[in-house]
């Protein structure tokens, strides 16, 4: 009785974050419309209004697919019986999100520093890009050492 309340609670807090990060994620989207707009109408640059929206885009999907992965994880009522393998299958996609959004915000920010010439600080960026290429080497270590070697799935 006690494990079968636990599963219902685990099933509604679930559905509550997975509500609100998909709420966050559309009004990132109603965000970046409404900003792309005023700044086309205002006449600014497209490159900046373009580069912010990327950002603003970026940031959106990855809020998106935190949702997807709690609602594939922990909205599920049954039990599942090997947890290495459910992380196996959500948490190269969601950490590949953030690494994407980790180096196109690298990427945006080595732009925005050489347009208005402040080459000293290159390195926020660059600790973004080294950080995101930690990131992915520590998703290969977890990957293979996770990895099933009584199922040869190759």
């Amino acid at each position: 009785m006690s494990n079968d309340l636990f599963q219902k609670v685990r099933f509604i807090i679930a559905k509550i974050f997975v509500f609100i990060f998909l709420g966050m994620a559309l009004a990132l989207l109603y965000s970046l419309g409404k900003s792309t707009l005023s700044g086309i109408l205002a006449g600014k640059d497209v490159t900046q209004i373009f580069l912010n929206g990327i950002n603003t885009g970026i940031i959106a999907l990855a809020v998106f697919e935190l949702a997807l992965v709690i609602h594939k994880e922990y909205s599920v009522a049954e039990e599942i019986n090997n947890a290495i393998e459910s992380l196996r299958g959500t948490i190269p996609r969601f950490i590949g999100t953030v690494s994407i959004a980790l180096s196109l915000e690298g990427l945006i920010m080595v732009i925005k520093y050489s347009q208005l010439e402040l080459a000293g600080n290159l390195y926020y960026p660059v600790a973004i890009i080294i950080s995101t290429a930690f990131l992915l080497a520590s998703l290969g270590v977890f990957l293979y050492l996770t990895r099933d070697t009584t199922n040869n799935k190759t």
